[in-house]
């Protein structure tokens, strides 16, 4: 089985989406997006540097709240600065120690960190493990680190990396 779905998340994944595209749920479709969802994990799996081992669904339930939280927050933030701001921008970059090592850990926190509003990842700093981020506004830099390292980091450290430690 697994030979064939190397990601059966992925396949189901795919087989949903492609018929919310097509919004119709005939033979030629079902045929043909079970064909897709058969060929394209297949086709990806040589571009995986590693398998996933992902764990503790609570943790994940979490990590998607506090994400879907800071989002929105952002969201506010940014508008009103744009609407009601008139220039009182302090856009600054900030550098946060990460202890992150998974590689699909920190491609998840760079998803998250690049979502929301007014942040961008802009590389781990060569020659070290500390992530270059850029902020909008920045009035507190301690409060940025804090909430990325406890909200975002450990959550990610303890899906991905829990069996390694």
């Amino acid at each position: 089985m697994r030979r064939w779905l190397p990601t059966p998340l992925v396949s189901l994944a795919l087989w949903l989406l492609w018929l919310m595209l097509n919004q119709s749920v005939e033979p030629a479709h079902i045929l043909l997006g079970a064909l897709i969802a058969i060929v394209v994990p297949l086709l990806i799996a040589p571009l995986r540097p590693t398998p996933v081992q992902v764990s503790r669904p609570l943790t994940i339930g979490r990590l998607i709240f506090h994400s879907l939280i800071e989002i929105l927050r952002s969201c506010f933030n940014v508008c009103m600065l744009i609407l009601f701001g008139k220039g009182r921008l302090n856009s600054q970059f900030i550098r946060i120690p990460l202890d992150l090592r998974d590689p699909h850990g920190l491609a998840v926190l760079a998803c998250i960190i690049n979502s929301t509003p007014g942040t961008v990842w802009v590389e781990i700093i060569p020659g070290s493990n500390d992530l270059a981020l850029h902020v909008f506004d920045l009035h507190d830099a301690a409060w940025w680190i804090d909430m990325i390292k406890t909200r975002l980091e450990r959550p990610l450290i303890d899906i991905f990396e829990q069996e390694k430690a």
